[in-house]
């Protein structure tokens, strides 16, 4: 096709790993927009790196990224802009009440905590994976984690015992 093969190879992995991250990415910031803007800017990052990036270690490298963008935006982004334009995109199909209830949950989490239940659970990563991605101790990973899934219970049980609402 013409790109070099470095290029190819990037257009490879995008392809393949976009839509795990884009679920990632959702399970952080809960807004599909979000998301994908995140998964973008990652992208861009590590095109421009991806000549330093070991193959063995892309994947954890892009995650890295992902949750940095995540959590810096977190610091610095108004959560909400009001205005008077109707979105362009048209809202996600419905989900269901399974999956609207755990959405419901994580947004009484904060950010490190959305970050790692997304990397744990999401991305299935072991708790030394989520530890190196975030720059943390393991130990600090397990407690954000396990305050994390009791804030989750908590917010579940409530919602299933109100009948969802």
């Amino acid at each position: 096709m013409g790109h070099p093969a470095w290029e190819q190879e990037y257009i490879e992995y995008f392809t393949a790993r976009a839509p795990a991250l884009r679920r990632t990415a959702y399970a952080m910031c809960g807004d599909w927009q979000a998301a994908e803007d995140l998964v973008q800017t990652t992208f861009v990052r590590l095109y421009v790196h991806w000549h330093k990036v070991r193959q063995e270690t892309i994947d954890a490298y892009a995650r890295r990224i992902l949750t940095n963008l995540f959590l810096n935006g977190r610091r610095t982004a108004v959560r909400e802009r009001i205005t008077d334009r109707v979105p362009e995109q048209v809202a996600p199909p419905p989900r269901t009440d399974d999956r609207l209830a755990l959405a419901s949950a994580m947004t009484g989490l904060t950010a490190r905590q959305r970050a790692i239940v997304a990397l744990r659970f999401i991305d299935d990563m072991p708790i030394a994976g989520v530890a190196d991605v975030l720059g943390l101790a393991e130990g600090t990973v397990k407690s954000h984690s396990a305050r994390a899934l009791q804030t989750m219970r908590v917010a579940l049980a409530d919602s299933y015992d109100t009948g969802g609402a």
